[in-house]
């Protein structure tokens, strides 16, 4: 009972230390700077708890300290964070109406994946005629290795890059690629292709063909994807869907302004 009870206490301790720490964030926000006597003023608290906040901030550059030592601003850290959401939601926005053109003419499901340290996060989903009640991935993660969206976005790096990205090549089908040479050789191929496939890979039954959406400087930012059963994508209209899909990615990234002069 009473390490419950010292549990709830801590949580509920952790919980305030956060909710103190967003208030310094929101107070710079409004204020442009601020000393800790003005902050532990602000959040009601004492100078020293304000001090640890800050600092713990200012450890993760969320804040920084002026030229005179003697105040708080916002840091680096706060734009880094703001710009990895903006880029993604321009991603979304340039691509949705394109996403929508190809389900409705694959008639299956399109999706919209990036890399998030090491797995693939789906930002954006459309589905199609075909999928009466298709999964909803967006918000979750999908291991790379085993997905044609992986496939693509690994492919967007070098080896170093790769193997820092991938972990353990976890087999999912009998299908599913577990070793490091086989990997290797199937991006080799991904990058020479321009797209990347995944048929019973990570689920029996599932097929998939991505293909990746590049920023204005050519860099691999994102992937799109068609899905579908693959007794609807056998490899033939996997072949159709491909050219489809490739021409679709092509166009969200000259939307994002690949290619562009």
């Amino acid at each position: 009972m009473s390490n419950n009870g010292a549990s709830v206490a801590t949580e509920g301790a952790s919980v305030q230390s956060v909710d103190r720490a967003l208030a310094i964030l929101e107070s710079l926000a409004r204020l442009g700077e601020a000393g800790v006597t003005e902050l532990a003023a602000e959040l009601g608290v004492h100078k020293s708890t304000a001090f640890r906040l800050a600092a713990t901030l200012e450890s993760h550059r969320l804040v920084e300290q002026t030229s005179d030592r003697g105040k708080y601003r916002l840091g680096v850290g706060i734009l880094r964070l703001a710009g990895a959401t903006t880029a993604r939601l321009d991603i979304v926005q340039e691509a949705r109406p394109v996403c929508r053109a190809l389900a409705a003419a694959t008639g299956e499901t399109v999706n919209i994946a990036v890399l998030s340290e090491h797995s693939a996060l789906y930002l954006d989903q459309v589905a199609g005629s075909s999928a009466l009640q298709p999964h909803n991935w967006v918000g979750q993660h999908i291991p790379l290795h085993a997905t044609s969206n992986g496939k693509v976005l690994l492919g967007g790096l070098d080896d170093a890059a790769v193997d820092a990205s991938v972990g353990e090549l976890t087999r999912y089908t009998s299908h599913t690629i577990t070793s490091r040479a086989a990997l290797r050789a199937e991006l080799e191929r991904v990058r020479a292709d321009g797209y990347a496939v995944a048929v019973d890979e990570l689920e029996i039954g599932l097929a998939a063909a991505a293909a990746p959406i590049r920023s204005a400087h050519g860099d691999v930012i994102a992937s799109m994807s068609v899905s579908g059963p693959t007794f609807r994508l056998p490899e033939e209209a996997l072949r159709a869907v491909v050219k489809q899909l490739t021409e679709a990615a092509l166009e969200v990234s000259h939307r994002l302004g690949w290619g562009q002069r």
